[in-house]
């Protein structure tokens, strides 16, 4: 037998679109447990954050990325190569801050918003908040406490999706009292 041509792009677009709709069942659900938009956003950050943790050794070991030598190089990591191997997109870094401690990653298509529409009573949500999480607990792993939060949100009437990134401070690898 033989593999036909073009199936491969019509199982990650089915792959795409399944991993869109869970998503959007689990922010569905969130929305249901939890009071306010604010304990959504708290929890789809703590997720993400718990993903990040541990999506950073799949990322180390499939793309075979060296250390980053600075910011600069760490915000084309995170764009050209993470956002492209998960999300499939590739956005642009801009807004560089002048000591190049901050930038935003601008997204024309953010994947996890197809087929979304908030609703009025959800004005506060930042539904893909869970990207924020993943960011923050993926460089926490690789010594790089970071503050992430988005500027835009096209789901909010923005022209595209702004996640902005400031750099906080190197981790220094303490070890255990006794251990040297």
């Amino acid at each position: 037998m033989s593999r036909q041509g073009g199936r491969g792009t019509e199982n990650k677009k089915m792959n795409s679109e399944l991993f869109t709709l869970t998503y959007g069942a689990l922010v569905t659900q969130l929305c249901k447990d939890y009071e306010n938009d604010d304990d959504v956003n708290k929890q789809l950050d703590k997720m993400g954050y718990n993903i990040g943790v541990r999506l950073i050794e799949d990322f180390l070991a499939r793309s075979n990325v060296g250390r980053c030598h600075d910011f600069r190089e760490t915000a084309d990591v995170i764009a050209k190569i993470a956002f492209k191997m998960y999300l499939g997109i590739t956005p642009s870094i801009t807004n560089w801050s002048p000591g190049g401690d901050e930038f935003s990653l601008i997204l024309e298509n953010n994947p996890l918003v197809d087929f979304v529409e908030l609703p009025d009573n959800h004005s506060t949500l930042i539904y893909s908040n869970l990207l924020c999480g993943v960011l923050r607990g993926a460089l926490e792993m690789v010594q790089m406490a970071v503050d992430v939060k988005f500027v835009q949100d096209t789901l909010k009437g923005d022209s595209v999706t702004e996640i902005r990134m400031k750099f906080i401070r190197r981790i220094e690898d303490n070890l255990p009292a006794g251990e040297e």
